[in-house]
């Protein structure tokens, strides 16, 4: 017997059992073909600058029914060359907790001149960027978009994602036609395939008939 098996079995070691994804959720980078997963809360990356509590992998995860709906809307844009990045789906309350402590700490501003230079951090709560709870804990809410299939490359919307900013309103007209022809078009197609839009956000939105409306979930991605 090969000695290294031998020792497993003698020290009774077992391999770590694979991340179980709960009843009713999807992997999204596994789920969608040719979809790009860009996972900034795992990360450094993001408003915040480090990771947060609760994305302990670069994943992003969806309830079913959201997910089926996101596959129609990258069909869709296939057609045209176009398809989709993810940046945030199911968020654990752990995380929103997280988002919360830091909006109360007005020392720690290192992220300040990327994602809210021009927004005070004590308004954040006020003006809608940080809240206690968040859509995104029940599954069926997600941050993505748009990236040429030719390219790899994400399309200019105008702002960055997670910009708190009034710029990054879905119908603000401070950014160029062809920014908001683009947020237009994105909006168009996920709202045809049953997603609804934020006002505050371009990159938002919200299946309106998601299965779990009343449940803020708490696993852990991983």
């Amino acid at each position: 017997m090969n000695r290294i098996l031998l020792l497993i079995l003698l020290l009774g070691f077992a391999w770590p059992a694979p991340a179980q994804i709960p009843e009713g959720f999807v992997d999204m980078g596994e789920f969608l073909a040719d979809v790009q997963i860009e996972a900034r809360y795992a990360g450094h990356g993001n408003f915040v600058g480090e990771p947060i509590d609760g994305y302990e992998a670069e994943k992003v995860l969806l309830t079913r029914e959201a997910a089926d709906a996101l596959l129609a809307v990258q069909i869709e844009l296939r057609q045209i060359g176009l398809g989709l990045k993810l940046f945030d789906g199911y968020r654990p309350q752990r995380a929103v907790d997280h988002f919360v402590r830091w909006a109360l700490d007005p020392e720690d501003d290192m992220m300040k001149s990327v994602y809210y230079p021009h927004v005070d951090k004590s308004e954040l709560f006020a003006q809608g960027y940080i809240a206690e709870q968040s859509g995104h804990s029940r599954g069926s809410a997600v941050d993505l978009t748009l990236v040429s299939l030719e390219t790899g490359e994400e399309l200019d919307m105008g702002t960055r994602w997670d910009y708190f900013d009034p710029r990054s309103a879905p119908a603000n007209q401070e950014v160029s036609p062809q920014h908001q022809a683009r947020r237009m078009l994105l909006q168009i197609t996920m709202i045809k395939h049953g997603f609804e839009p934020l006002a505050e956000e371009w990159w938002h939105f919200k299946l309106i008939d998601e299965p779990y409306p009343d449940t803020w979930f708490d696993f852990v991605i991983e």
